[in-house]
């Protein structure tokens, strides 16, 4: 029997001894290569020799569970550690909502000057869809909003959603993945006004900010992740 993994520690340390990064995916791929072919005897062999087995898993396991967590703690901490640096000397603060994802509030920041959603993504060299449906449904949200407030998307780095907001991917796309936003965004402009995000962006442009945080709070956001 395996034994317990009696730390996060050991979990994590666990998951690097397997691999992380281009070592993982290159070892992934020594795995389906080897057992390509196989019976479950000789498959049960390859695995005890590459030290895949419960404790790999429950330290997976382990680390999933936490995945959840790592991300509301970077939504909040992000978000309240900018405050200071982003609102004017005399503005006030209205509501937060730290949670990742509006927890019963409309946007991550209102206040007597400014409503805002913050996005704490690293953005990929490529397959960003998801990323992209959660941004388009912040700008939406604060597009659409009924204020005279300045309306912004504070992100980490503005490369990349820049691009995707002037660009051609399909409106259907983006919505088909939330049936909230979808349901709203359709409600509001009908199904047929706009074909692409481009389209939409351009009647958007002028009322909603998308800035940089790593611009505006270098001391906080200049680091990227490890690469490992």
């Amino acid at each position: 029997m395996a034994k317990q993994l009696s730390s996060l520690e050991e979990a994590a340390k666990r998951i690097e001894g397997f691999g992380a990064g281009p070592a993982l995916t290159a070892r992934i791929k020594e795995f389906e290569a080897a057992s390509s072919g196989l019976r479950p005897r000789q498959i049960t062999k390859i695995l005890a020799r590459g030290d895949v087995g419960a404790e790999l898993i429950a330290a997976a396991r382990t680390i999933k569970a936490l995945a959840g967590q790592v991300n509301v703690i970077m939504h909040a901490a992000g978000i309240l550690a900018s405050l200071p640096y982003i609102l004017e000397p005399s503005e006030i603060v209205e509501s937060l909502s730290l949670g990742a994802g509006n927890t019963g509030r409309d946007h991550d920041l209102v206040t007597d000057r400014r409503i805002a959603e913050f996005k704490f993504i690293d953005w990929r060299p490529a397959s960003n869809t998801i990323r992209e449906n959660v941004l388009f449904a912040d700008v939406f949200g604060v597009a659409s909003a009924e204020t005279d407030k300045r309306r912004i998307v504070y992100v980490l780095g503005t490369e990349h959603p820049m691009k995707f907001l002037r660009g051609g991917r399909a409106i259907s796309s983006v919505l088909s993945r939330s049936s909230k936003v979808r349901l709203g965004f359709y409600n509001r402009y009908g199904i047929d006004t706009f074909a692409t995000v481009r389209d939409y962006w351009a009647t958007v442009c002028d009322s909603v900010e998308v800035l940089d945080l790593r611009e505006l709070v270098p001391q906080l956001f200049a680091l990227g992740p490890s690469n490992a």
